[in-house]
């Protein structure tokens, strides 16, 4: 991991100079993600245009956010996404935490383990699942207890077929501490 804190339009260094990009993978050092844009006419026109660009492709479902205790450093989102015809999850960022990851939990000789990625597969028209105890967005170093009921803004980045990174807008609610999947309301059958 890097000592970096993730900005809503970059990434700034211990020293908090400003670095023109999104966000770095943690073990390459690699960029990924959207560029840094410093006009913001040009960010207002990117963010609508992309955000309605994927509209018509992606679609996020019951996007939540388990909720924290005072102190509580990290959490998990978690939503339903599914691409027409097909994408890839690329990262994610949300101003309620200095860090935003892809992170996939899986077992491993009969331990959990929880690792980041840097790229989660939408193949198309499969709903794909970010749920506890499997692929989930994980919020790192949050800026403040995170209560039921509050709103969680995230951006997801989301890589179509011809390899252009497009923001993908989301809010997802703040759920109880002990939530594990959608409520029993949210459920149609």
């Amino acid at each position: 991991m890097s000592a970096c804190r993730l900005t809503g339009c970059g990434i700034l260094s211990q020293s908090g100079a400003q670095a023109p990009v999104y966000n770095r993978h943690p073990a390459t050092n690699k960029e990924y993600g959207v560029k840094a844009i410093r006009n913001p006419l040009a960010i207002a026109i990117l963010l609508g245009v992309s955000t309605a660009a994927l509209a018509a492709d992606v679609e996020v479902r019951e996007a939540w956010v388990r909720g924290t205790v005072s102190g509580q450093q990290a959490t998990g989102a978690f939503m339903e996404i599914t691409s027409k015809s097909g994408a890839t999850l690329v990262g994610a960022a949300s101003p309620a935490a200095a860090i935003t990851e892809i992170h996939e939990m899986k077992m491993d000789g009969g331990v959990m383990k929880m690792r980041a990625i840097t790229r989660l597969a939408l193949p198309a028209a499969q709903p794909v699942p970010l749920g506890p105890g499997g692929y989930h967005v994980m919020l790192i170093n949050l800026k403040q207890p995170l209560k039921k009921g509050d709103s969680v803004p995230l951006t997801l980045q989301v890589e179509g077929e011809d390899k252009k990174i497009e923001a993908v807008e989301v809010k997802a609610e703040v759920r109880e501490l002990g939530a594990t999947a959608a409520p029993a309301s949210a459920h149609k059958h």
